[in-house]
């Protein structure tokens, strides 16, 4: 207990920066998502194909190699330096982005075409009828599949401590290899889970509050 006392400090400061690096990446990912979903499909094919371009970049390579590019990478090839903070940011948001754009695009695609064409007849004009028919039943729609990424967010903040950034991992890292315990991870582990564990609380309330028929 008393070793507990003395470690808990030092995770929670690891756990502040935790949270408001996921707050600040959920922040910015989540409109700009929004975004890239609306490019994606847009009938401006340049743009189409830049966001479809850039969707692939994102989704196929590994996240730690992007916070690495980012941060490694832009220093060496292009002589651009950012301080770790940025770089790890810079690198999750535009990360997230892209899952969340095709995560939007496919609940967008999912409305029923009708809906659209209904819209025209009516004289809405296409901004009109993201905002007032579609959105609304999108943003139902694609609950589940965000909350997931929302839950894998929070995980994969984990590994920015590649680039030394002392979040709640690499504090459990640093305070087990001074101690030599294990104790700091099962820490860590229950930090982690109680973070999850709030996430999804929230998003079934969300789902509760967007079910029509509960």
């Amino acid at each position: 207990m008393e070793y507990l006392l003395i470690l808990i400090p030092s995770l929670l400061e690891g756990t502040a920066l935790t949270l408001k690096f996921f707050f600040i990446t959920l922040v910015i990912s989540l409109p700009l998502g929004m975004i890239g979903a609306v490019a994606r499909i847009s009938k401006f094919r340049p743009l189409n194909i830049f966001m479809q371009f850039y969707i692939w970049v994102f989704r196929g390579t590994p996240l730690l190699l992007q916070v690495l590019f980012v941060y490694f990478g832009l220093w060496l090839q292009f002589g651009i330096t950012l301080d770790q903070m940025t770089a790890a940011l810079l690198a999750f948001i535009l990360n997230y982005a892209a899952y969340l754009a095709e995560v939007f695009r496919s609940g967008i695609q999912s409305i029923d075409r009708g809906q659209f064409e209904a819209a025209d007849v009516l004289g809405l004009s296409r901004f009109q009828t993201m905002k007032t028919i579609i959105m609304p039943q999108m943003f139902k729609r694609v609950l589940p599949p965000v909350s997931n990424e929302v839950i894998n967010l929070i995980k994969d903040t984990a590994l920015i401590y590649a680039i030394g950034i002392t979040e709640l991992l690499r504090a459990a890292k640093i305070a087990a290899v001074r101690d030599f315990v294990f104790t700091p991870f099962l820490v860590a582990a229950v930090f982690y889970l109680i973070m999850t564990a709030v996430i999804q609380l929230f998003f079934k309330w969300l789902e509760a509050k967007n079910d029509y028929y509960h």
